[in-house]
């Protein structure tokens, strides 16, 4: 286990690993079952051909947070898209972004969330609302549980 794409949140001592999230940059600042807070210091990476933040970037960071949003931090179960809707309201080249994703509703495998991008200055830069299903519980053994 490679230390470089592991992430710890200092406040409640919490891990997780991604290589995508290590290839993204962005890092979980708060994380608690409804709610969960990114940051993401935008780099040349993140820009498209016009100089301005790829909205693929934007897309992959509210559906990140809404991923967060929805599970419990103490399970730690993994989340799968069923659907995200993406609007883009403004743009940026550089600076630090915030992005805050909130649980809406649903059951216990289904949920909606919303996430939401601001820039430096706390404008709204892109919203998006999904559905998410939650994976199933690991068993002790490392398989799948049948729920």
């Amino acid at each position: 286990m490679g230390t470089e794409n592991t992430q710890r949140l200092p406040e409640e001592g919490l891990t997780f690993e991604s290589g995508f999230h290590e290839v993204m940059g962005h890092r979980v600042v708060h994380w608690e079952r409804g709610h969960a807070e990114l940051e993401l210091e935008v780099l040349p990476k993140h820009l498209n051909r016009s100089g301005v933040i790829h909205g693929g970037v934007l897309s992959t960071l509210i559906d990140a947070v809404c991923g967060f949003a929805g599970v419990d931090p103490d399970d730690r179960r993994g989340v799968i898209t069923l659907s995200l809707s993406v609007n883009f309201l403004g743009q940026v080249s550089d600076g630090r972004l915030r992005v805050v994703g909130k649980r809406r509703g649903g059951g216990n495998r289904i949920y909606f969330a919303t996430g939401e991008v601001f820039d430096h200055a706390g404008e709204l830069i892109a919203m998006g609302e999904g559905s998410f299903r939650l994976r199933s519980k690991p068993t002790l053994d490392g398989g799948a549980s049948g729920s």
